[in-house]
């Protein structure tokens, strides 16, 4: 009886508010905000869910990360690793979330295609997989050799890349017409088959 009397002594002499957690809920204002601390660091990487499998690195605003290649659309290059090793080919799409291309005729899948109607049979096709970009090497048609890419500022100011071996520059303007005419016929040959 007495320790009871002693700690209620105690306690009436510590003068606890109401808003304390003795017997009481808490109650907080209603314009709480929380302490925002800058730290020095870089902020973390988010990572988006994309499949089980695969990952593709975020910046914060959500937006992947677009890494830089040596490698162009229309370029000629030859395979330096893999199954395919010592095959030549054209560069017909590039993927830089994660520094992969897609070469013509070069690394071919087999894929299983389901029938999408009834009186249409299933079939198995041909496809050309990715390759990573650091399994390709710049090629030069005219002296047959894989060069490494390097690059340089004309005279006129442009900036263009050059095979270091034989110095032929890979981005003029005349390949960069054949380019934009392949892609115009290109996309009439695909807006044709859809109509």
């Amino acid at each position: 009886m007495a320790a009871t009397a002693a700690i209620q002594a105690s306690m009436a002499s510590l003068s606890i508010s109401s808003s304390s957690f003795f017997g009481y809920r808490l109650s907080f204002p209603c314009t709480f905000s929380p302490l925002t601390v800058k730290s020095p660091e870089k902020p973390c990487l988010i990572v988006v869910k994309l499949k089980r499998w695969e990952r593709k690195e975020c910046k914060p605003n959500s937006l992947p990360i677009l890494h830089k290649m040596h490698v162009k659309v229309g370029d000629t290059v030859k395979v330096i690793a893999g199954d395919d090793k010592g095959k030549v080919g054209e560069i017909t799409k590039i993927f830089r979330h994660n520094s992969t291309v897609v070469v013509k005729d070069i690394n071919l899948k087999t894929k299983h295609m389901k029938s999408r109607e009834q009186d249409e049979p299933g079939q198995i096709i041909k496809i050309e997989a990715p390759l990573h970009s650091s399994n390709v090497m710049l090629y030069s048609k005219d002296q047959n050799v894989a060069s490494r890419v390097g690059h340089k500022v004309l005279d006129d100011g442009t900036r263009v890349r050059y095979l270091i071996k034989t110095g032929e520059i890979i981005d003029t303007a005349e390949n960069w017409k054949k380019l934009k005419e392949a892609s115009q016929k290109g996309e009439a040959v695909e807006a044709a088959a859809a109509a």
